[in-house]
């Protein structure tokens, strides 16, 4: 019972958790909501979305248009990346209606670049090719304003190379390629020349394929390292290459590899239509007909689902019309209006959900002390269970151990009183050795008594050592240097013996018994203050 209470207490203190750390992001400045955005917006497209548009309507609120439009033109981009291209435009155009009347002349060339782009991934030429010039004229008059480097051309001019490449327009992909050339500097442009060189490449595919395949294979290190995403166009173009010379096996390594690099990264999701649309003619040229239909209809249904008008995708696809603008700037006032509202009412909302927030706070610190209490003491009583178990089996282990040691000082002595009552005997056979008729009698008898000490000893050390073992280990491991004959008498130390008991049970004197008890006193160097027995008894 007390477990389920706190699993559902725990489930409320995350759900609690969740909504306070929703409440800490909402009190947090646009700029923080903003920044935290950027950085995960690509390991997390879906959580970079919800904070661009915070950022977003706190920057509105701020009443800062441009850096609400950097959370558009940013969120935009993640929608982008990941073939949402319907969306993406839609939330665009908010930027263009907000940029309508502005002076901001480059933020609309920003705007009107990325607007091309998104035509040009729908074959939408004209419109495509419209709006990049039109980024490009803006960047252009920005320059001559501005007595700035053409190098700041160099992107616009890269964006149409791409835009014409996929359009298959081979003369204008070329002219606006050596514009590239011309005006790139290293150190200032905002392309990186690999790119460039890339779109070089993909010139060469139809008029020199090797040509191709060697600068494919000159680029490839600095995409891995820079641009592992970018691999997905790099190795399908190089496969068109491979395609081109009629190689096509390595042809379908490039194709495999781009599709492996997309899956695994998640990107150029759109492209890889055109990847199974090679694969499948790769197929067909080399009969494996089968192979070919499927490759062809993954790329019918891969089309239609980043594309097709009918897909659940996109069933807001992208749509150029007049009404459109016209119908967004009469809605923009009214939107504004009604989001200022909002705004008033959610923060009503939040400071009802903090005063809950609190006293829930409260009321599971209350019932976790609690817990925590009961837990202690539970934990309290089991080691104070565990203490006087231990020491009830460590008494009745000693009880044992005295026992026992007593019935081995018992059977010692019973040794000494044998080897006194044979001595005894042995005297008075000895003594009726004058009738000599019965000698041979008599010496049979005596070879039959034994008064052997050592054996003795050997029998009881058995069992003294059976019984004691951990003594009998301890005291070699701590005083190695022990003759035989001390661990003897620290034996029968331990077992209270006197030294005249020793003696008899050893078959020595007491002198010698005392002379030993010296000799180990020595050997475990003890000081005189130190009683002897006590200290073996310690051990």
């Amino acid at each position: 019972m007390m477990s389920k209470l706190l699993r559902g207490v725990f489930s409320l203190f995350l759900i609690l958790l969740s909504n306070f750390n929703e409440l800490y992001s909402q009190d947090k400045k646009a700029d923080e909501i903003y920044e935290r955005a950027m950085k995960i917006r690509l390991e997390n497209p879906d959580s970079a979305i919800y904070l661009f548009n915070k950022s977003y309507k706190k920057f509105m609120q701020e009443k800062d248009t441009v850096k609400a439009i950097y959370s558009i033109l940013n969120e935009s981009e993640v929608y982008e990346n990941n073939a949402k291209y319907a969306k993406s435009y839609e939330i665009l155009w908010q930027a263009v209606i907000m940029l309508d009347n502005s002076k901001r002349e480059s933020l609309k060339s920003v705007l009107y670049h990325r607007l091309g782009r998104i035509f040009s991934y729908h074959k939408r030429e004209k419109e495509s090719v419209e709006y990049l010039n039109k980024a490009l004229n803006i960047q252009k008059d920005i320059m001559k304003k501005n007595n700035s480097s053409k190098v700041v051309l160099v992107p616009y001019y890269y964006s149409l190379v791409s835009t014409y490449r996929e359009l298959d327009n081979d003369k204008l992909t070329k002219a606006y390629l050596d514009s590239c050339y011309m005006y790139y500097n290293e150190k200032e442009s905002l392309v990186a020349k690999p790119f460039i060189d890339f779109e070089k490449a993909c010139q060469f595919i139809k008029t020199d394929s090797k040509e191709a395949i060697s600068l494919f294979d000159e680029l490839y290190p600095w995409f891995k390292s820079n641009y592992p995403t970018y691999l997905v166009l790099f190795n399908k173009y190089k496969g068109d290459a491979y395609f081109q010379i009629s190689n096509y096996k390595e042809s379908e390594k490039c194709y495999l590899d781009a599709l492996e690099i997309s899956k695994k990264y998640n990107s150029h999701v759109d492209f890889t239509a055109l990847i199974y649309q090679q694969l499948a003619k790769l197929y067909a040229k080399k009969g494996d007909y089968k192979l070919a239909f499927d490759n062809l209809t993954k790329e019918k249904t891969l089309d239609q689902t980043v594309f097709d008008i009918r897909s659940e995708r996109n069933q807001n696809h992208i749509e150029i019309k007049n009404e459109y603008l016209i119908e967004k700037q009469k809605q923009s006032q009214l939107l504004q209006e009604q989001y200022l509202k909002q705004l008033e009412q959610e923060d009503k909302i939040k400071n009802l959900q903090r005063i809950v927030l609190l006293i829930s706070i409260v009321f599971i610190l209350a019932i976790g002390f609690s817990y925590v209490k009961r837990l202690r003491y539970k934990h309290y009583s089991e080691r104070k269970m565990l203490e006087m178990s231990k020491e009830l089996e460590i008494k009745k282990k000693n009880e044992m151990l005295d026992l026992k040691n007593k019935e081995l000082a018992t059977s010692a002595l019973q040794i000494i009183e044998k080897d006194e009552l044979l001595k005894m005997l042995k005297g008075k056979i000895e003594a009726s050795k004058t009738d000599k008729s019965k000698v041979q009698e008599i010496n049979n008898a005596l070879r039959t008594i034994s008064v052997s000490n050592n054996k003795n000893w050997e029998e009881f050390k058995l069992r003294f050592v059976d019984v004691n073992k951990e003594f009998y280990d301890k005291v070699f491991e701590r005083f190695p240097n022990l003759s035989q004959g001390d661990q003897k008498i620290c034996a029968l130390i331990k077992l209270n013996f006197s030294s005249k008991d020793m003696a008899k049970l050893l078959g020595i004197s007491v002198e010698s018994v005392h002379t030993s008890r010296h000799r180990i006193r020595k050997k475990m160097n003890l000081d005189r203050s130190i009683n002897l027995e006590d200290f073996i008894n310690s051990i």
